[in-house]
């Protein structure tokens, strides 16, 4: 049997009703039309429009480098966030790193990161940009913990990219590639593309968790998030 799919985890996103970092844009995001073929994963819909061009590898090697844990493993925990989000760095701050290591490192689940930047977020578009870029040389998830950790010192800096380049140094990113990721939005689509199927699956606001068929809204303390997942993942492992 073929390895689960990201496309596979995202088929189970519902619709929700969220709290936490909502959008100020919100109501004007909810009428924008829906992507087409909502079975496919944001980094398919952006391969798909965009075949054949030089870019997409990028994509491809965006997306893979978003995801964390043993391929073969079937339970996936799909994170939609902010980088810029206050809620989003309270989530990673207290639970990120004991989810890692209980469930990711131990063989129980897969992690997937969503971009969703809020409008209101001057520099949370540039942020998942300076992600998805490092992402691309499999440094995402370094990235990830540089720019919530740091994100008092960025987030209201009228250039944040500075910034972002000395984060992408030390991680050991290779800078002429990353430099020229950012300055060309070579993830941009990506990142688009991850905003409509996260909106399509009903999210509103940041950060929000999709924990096997369960969807968690907001920051919870690490004992409810690892009480949700133990519950789900009992629940796969029940005879059906």
């Amino acid at each position: 049997m073929a390895a689960p799919t990201f496309r596979h985890a995202l088929l189970f996103l519902a619709s929700v009703c969220l709290l936490a970092c909502r959008g100020a844009e919100a109501a004007k995001r909810d009428s924008a039309p829906a992507p087409s073929n909502p079975g496919a994963s944001p980094a398919a819909a952006t391969v798909a429009a965009r075949a054949g061009t030089p870019n997409d590898s990028i994509s491809m090697l965006a997306d893979r480098g978003r995801i964390r844990g043993n391929p073969q493993v079937s339970f996936w925990i799909i994170e939609a966030s902010d980088f810029q989000c206050p809620y989003c760095k309270e989530w990673h701050d207290a639970d990120y790193a004991p989810l890692v290591r209980d469930f990711v490192e131990a063989g129980k689940a897969r992690l997937a990161y969503l971009n969703f930047p809020l409008s209101q977020h001057q520099n949370a578009m540039p942020a998942a940009e300076a992600a998805m870029c490092a992402s691309v040389q499999d440094k995402f998830w370094p990235m990830h913990d540089s720019l919530f950790t740091s994100q008092p010192r960025w987030e209201t800096v009228p250039n944040a990219v500075p910034v972002f380049d000395s984060m992408a140094a030390h991680i050991g990113v290779a800078m002429p590639a990353w430099r020229d990721c950012v300055a060309r939005h070579l993830t941009r689509p990506l990142i688009e593309a991850d905003y409509a199927r996260s909106q399509n699956a009903g999210v509103r606001s940041t950060p929000t968790f999709f924990v096997g068929s369960q969807q968690v809204s907001g920051f919870q303390p690490y004992p409810f998030f690892r009480q949700v997942i133990e519950t789900q993942l009992a629940k796969q492992a029940a005879p059906r």
